[in-house]
C-alpha cells in the first residue's frame, strides 16, 4: 500500500505582477492538484491553500501518495467474425492486434457487447512513483496557468509571468529531481531580498512556513494580510484616528511585500482644503498608502505606508513616503484652485467642443437630452422639474475640470465640490455626485430623489444612444459600459421604489435620441430590444438574491405580454412568486395551469367569452366555477393593492377544486356547447392563476 508524505513545491521568480498574483497562485495550486488527481495519485489536502509572495508561488500539501495505484488497462480488439477465419484461425487483423498488445493471440481474452463477441487485451502494471511524475505534474500545472503577458529571458524559448530563478520540490524529506525552465530542483529557497538574502534550507515540507518566517518572509497571504491590518490600525490609532482600509488596496499591498512593516506618516495640514476624495485617490491609487480618518470619518493629515522591510532608520522611510506624496498633493491643490477660479458655468461652455460619440454629437448634446429626460421624470416622482433640469445641465461640467482630467474617478465628486463653492443648492450639489451612482457592483444607488432622477435620465440616454449608434455589447466587448448602465438603471428604479413603467421610460429615451447616422445609414434604437436588454441584466441580479430561473421567467412572461410593468412591480411579483413556490400547492397548480394553457392554445377559436352556468352539468365543474368566482372576488382588491403575496395565497386554496375538475371532467366533450363552456371556465381559471405571474413556468 502506498505511503503518504507531505509535498512542497516552490517556484521562485522575480517580482510577479501584483494584480495577477492571487489568481496565478490559485491557478498553480489548482493545476498541481488536478495533475496529481488525473494520474490517480491520492491527495489529502486538508485545509491547504495557495501560498505566495511577490517572489514565489508555493503549493504545500499535508499528504500525497508516494506512488500511483496499479494501472489497469483494457483495449478492445476486433470482433470474432473479423478476428477468426472459417477454420477458427487468427486473421491478420487479430494477429496485428496481438502484436501491438505484445502478447500471443491465444493470451487475449474475450468480451461481449451489443454488437457481439470480440477480443480484448487486459493488463495490470505497477503504478509509477509520484517522484517520477512530479516533473510533468509541475509542467502541466504551469502550462495551464492564465499568464496575461508571458516574458522571455536569457537565450532560451521559455516564457512565464516573470523569470524563474529557483525551484524547491520535496516529497517528505527527500528532494525530488525536476527541472522547470532550465532550473533544477533542490531544497534551498530564498529569504527576504534585503533582510535575509542568503539561501534558506528546507529540511521537510512541514517546516517550510516557519523556515521562511525565520528568513523574514511570510509565505501565507492570510498571515501577511493580518499583519498589515494589525500594524496599520495600530499606527492609525496612535495618530488619533482610524485607518481607511480599502479591500482592493489591501490585496494590492499584500502582493507587494514579503515582510510588511507599517510606517506612520503625515502631510501639511493645508492640503486638507483640497477635496478629500482627490487626496485619498492619490494616496490609495498612486502610492498604496492607507489614509487615516477622524471619529466623524473625515480625512486627517495622517496616513500609513507599508514598507517591505524593518528599517533601522524608520524616520528616513517616513520622510521618503512624505516626500513622494507632497508633489501629487500640490498638483491636486493647484488643479482645485484653478477650477474654482473658472467655475462650473465656464467649464460647461467647453462641452460643446467635446465629442461624446460620432453618431450622437457632443457632450453638450448629451447633456441637453439628459436634461429633457430629467425634467420629464422629475414631476412624476415628486421632484421639482426646474431643479432637475438645472442639475442635469451642470452634471457633466466637471469633465472639463483640471481635477477630473488628472483624477478621472472624481467625476461627479468634483462637480459637487465646485457646485458647493458656487453656492448652488445643497440638494443640487449632492445630485451631481449621486448621478454617477452606483459606480460599481457593490455601490449603493443615489440616496436623494433628485440624484435618482439624474441617475435614471443619464442611463436611459446612454442606453438609447448606445443602441442607436450600433454599440450593442458583443461578447466581452462593451465600450460604452451599456451592461453596467442597464443594471444601474434597473437597480435605481427597483431599490429606489420608482414606480414608473419601464416601457414608457425607454420609449421616451428612444424618442429623445431619435434617428442618428451610423456611417451612411440611419439608425434608431428599439424600445422593446432595450427592455429585453435590461431584463437580461436582472437575471444575474436576482439569481444572487435566491430567485430561480423558473421564478424569473414566470414574471418575465407577464412583463413581456404588454403589461407595461414598472421594475418595482416586477420586483414585488418576483418575491411573491418565490413565496408561492414554497407552498405545497404550488407544483400542482403550476402543472394544472400549464395543462390549461396547452388545452386553450389548441382550442383558441372555440372558447366563448363567458361561462354559462346552465351548461355546468358535472358537480366538479360547478364547484370549480363557484370557487373561481369567489377567488376572483377575493383577489380583485388584493391585485389592485399589489398585495401579490396575499393574492397568490388565496389562489393556492383553489387546488382541491382544480384537482377534482381534472380528475372528473372531460374538457374536450363531444357536445360543442359543453366543450366550449368548459374551455371558458379553464380560461377564467388560468387568467386568474396567471394574474401575478405565469405560474406554469414553475412546473417541472
Amino acid at each position: 500500500m502506498s505511503q503518504m508524505q507531505p509535498l512542497l513545491i516552490e517556484l521562485g521568480t522575480d517580482e510577479l505582477p501584483v494584480k495577477a498574483l492571487p489568481g496565478l497562485s490559485q491557478a498553480f495550486f489548482d493545476g498541481v492538484l488536478a495533475a496529481l488527481e488525473s494520474r490517480g495519485i491520492a491527495v489529502e489536502r486538508g485545509d491547504a491553500k495557495p501560498l505566495y509572495t511577490p517572489r514565489r508561488l508555493a503549493v504545500l500539501l499535508p499528504a500525497v501518495a508516494t506512488e500511483q495505484p496499479e494501472q489497469k488497462s483494457e483495449v478492445l480488439g476486433p470482433y470474432l467474425n473479423i478476428a477468426l477465419d472459417a477454420d477458427g484461425q487468427p486473421t491478420r487483423a487479430l494477429q496485428g492486434f496481438a502484436t501491438k498488445a505484445g502478447v500471443e493471440w491465444t493470451a487475449l481474452e474475450r468480451t461481449t457487447d451489443a454488437r457481439g463477441e470480440r477480443f480484448v487485451h487486459r493488463s495490470v502494471r505497477p503504478g509509477a512513483t509520484t517522484a517520477a511524475l512530479l516533473g510533468e505534474v509541475i509542467a502541466e500545472a504551469i502550462d495551464a496557468m492564465p499568464i496575461p503577458k508571458p516574458m522571455r529571458w536569457g537565450d532560451h524559448a521559455h516564457a512565464f509571468a516573470r523569470p524563474v530563478h529557483w525551484l524547491v520540490v520535496l516529497l517528505g524529506d527527500e528532494v525530488v529531481e525536476a527541472t522547470v525552465m532550465d532550473v533544477a530542483s533542490d531544497r534551498h529557497s530564498r529569504g527576504h531580498r534585503f533582510m535575509h538574502p542568503a539561501a534558506v534550507r528546507i529540511d521537510a515540507p512541514g517546516g517550510y512556513v516557519e523556515a521562511m518566517r525565520a528568513a523574514k518572509v511570510l509565505v501565507d497571504p492570510a498571515e501577511r494580510r493580518g499583519r498589515i491590518v494589525e500594524q496599520t490600525e495600530a499606527a492609525a490609532s496612535a495618530a488619533g484616528g482610524t485607518a481607511r482600509i480599502d479591500p482592493g488596496l489591501l490585496e494590492e499591498v499584500n502582493g507587494l511585500v514579503e515582510w510588511p512593516s507599517a510606517v506612520a506618516c503625515s502631510f501639511d495640514e493645508g492640503f486638507l482644503k483640497v477635496p478629500a476624495e482627490a487626496l485619498v485617490a492619490t494616496m490609495e491609487a498612486n502610492q498604496k498608502f492607507f489614509p487615516v480618518l477622524d471619529a466623524e470619518g473625515r480625512l486627517t493629515r495622517h496616513f500609513v505606508g507599508i514598507a517591505n522591510i524593518e528599517s533601522n532608520d524608520v524616520d528616513e522611510v517616513r520622510k521618503g513616503y512624505e516626500r513622494v506624496i507632497r508633489p501629487r498633493f500640490a498638483d491636486a491643490r493647484f488643479f482645485f484652485e484653478e477650477d474654482l477660479k473658472d467655475g462650473l458655468a465656464a467649464m460647461n461652455e467647453g462641452l460643446a467642443n467635446v465629442t461624446y460619440q460620432a453618431s450622437l454629437g457632443s457632450v453638450a448634446d448629451k447633456v441637453a437630452r439628459v436634461g429633457a429626460l430629467a425634467q420629464w421624470i422629475a414631476p412624476q416622482v415628486g421632484v421639482d422639474a426646474a431643479l432637475a433640469g438645472r442639475a442635469a445641465g451642470l452634471s457633466k461640467a466637471d469633465l472639463q475640470s483640471r481635477m477630473v482630467g488628472e483624477f478621472p474617478e472624481l467625476q461627479g465628486i468634483a462637480g459637487r465640490h465646485y457646485a458647493t463653492a458656487a453656492s448652488e443648492p445643497a440638494e443640487l450639489a449632492a445630485a451631481l455626485d449621486e448621478a454617477w451612482m452606483p459606480r460599481f457592483a457593490a455601490d449603493a444607488i443615489a440616496p436623494s430623489p433628485l440624484g435618482r432622477v439624474l441617475a435614471i435620465a443619464e442611463r436611459l440616454d446612454t442606453l438609447a444612444g448606445g443602441f442607436a449608434a450600433g454599440l450593442k455589447p458583443t461578447g466581452n466587448k462593451d465600450p460604452f459600459a451599456l451592461r453596467r448602465n442597464a443594471l444601474g438603471l434597473a437597480r435605481t428604479l427597483i431599490e429606489g421604489g420608482i414606480d414608473l413603467p419601464l416601457d414608457a421610460l425607454l420609449a421616451r429615451a428612444v424618442e429623445g435620441v431619435g434617428e442618428v447616422q451610423v456611417g451612411k445609414q440611419p439608425s434608431r434604437a428599439d424600445a422593446g430590444e432595450l427592455r429585453g436588454f435590461v431584463h437580461d441584466r436582472l437575471r444575474g441580479y436576482y439569481a444572487e438574491r435566491g430567485i430561480t430561473p423558473q421564478q424569473f421567467e414566470a414574471v418575465l412572461a407577464v412583463a413581456d405580454s404588454g403589461g407595461g410593468l414598472s421594475l418595482p412591480d416586477f420586483d414585488r411579483r418576483l418575491h411573491a412568486i418565490a413565496d408561492f413556490s414554497r407552498r405545497p400547492e404550488a407544483e400542482a397548480l403550476a402543472a394544472a395551469n400549464k395543462r390549461s394553457r396547452n388545452i386553450l392554445r389548441k382550442a383558441e377559436a372555440e372558447v366563448p367569452e363567458a361561462v354559462d352556468a346552465a351548461l355546468l352539468v358535472e358537480d366538479a365543474e360547478r364547484e370549480l366555477a363557484a370557487a373561481v368566482d369567489a377567488a376572483i372576488a377575493d383577489t380583485d382588491p388584493l391585485l389592485a393593492a399589489r398585495d401579490y403575496v396575499a393574492a397568490l395565497a388565496r389562489l393556492a386554496k383553489l387546488r382541491p377544486q382544480v384537482d377534482a375538475f381534472f380528475d372528473a371532467v372531460m374538457v374536450n366533450a363531444e357536445d360543442p356547447a359543453l366543450r366550449g363552456n368548459r374551455l371558458a371556465l379553464l380560461r377564467r381559471l388560468s387568467d386568474r392563476l396567471g394574474a401575478v405571474a405565469a405560474i406554469e413556468h414553475l412546473s417541472t
